[in-house]
């Protein structure tokens, strides 16, 4: 039995219960916390229920599958843990390379200021408060409909 749980025992305290039910034995095996915070799965208790000869017999290879499956949980558990810790660095990383290259270089920033050929005035879209550009629309739509240039 204690072979068995040396494993678990290299990693944590076991409390071990030992109860009379009726005519059989109760084992229960309950491993402790480690530190505070830690995954509730990895301190599930185990516990095992019968006579006294079933138990001599089989509580060994019981508690085997059991450590075994808690060390197992325990190292999924971490490559969880390291996968999202990895994954939370890279996304950081991106958040912080994006937000790098969104800032303006000043020097580039000055580049693009400096100043080129002025675009042509028919490519501008003409305002409908300056008066130039008001007055003839309205001449050439009065030509066209009077032939005066009168509306």
């Amino acid at each position: 039995m204690f072979v068995e749980l040396m494993p678990l025992l290299k990693e944590r305290t076991l409390l071990i219960t030992v109860a009379r039910v009726d005519e059989k034995v109760r084992v229960n095996v309950i491993p402790a916390k480690v530190r505070e915070g830690e995954e509730h799965a990895l301190t599930t208790p185990v516990s095992v229920t019968g006579s006294a000869e079933e138990l001599d017999a089989e509580l060994g290879r019981h508690l085997a599958s059991y450590v075994d499956a808690h060390i197992a949980l325990g190292s999924t558990l971490a490559e969880a843990k390291a996968e999202m810790d990895a994954a939370a660095k890279v996304a950081r990383q991106k958040v912080k390379t994006t937000q790098q290259a969104s800032k303006p270089d000043p020097a580039v920033a000055k580049k693009d200021e400096s100043p080129g050929p002025a675009p042509p005035a028919a490519e501008t879209t003409p305002s409908l408060f300056a008066t130039e550009q008001n007055a003839q629309p309205t001449t050439r739509a009065g030509e066209a409909e009077g032939g005066n240039g009168k509306p």
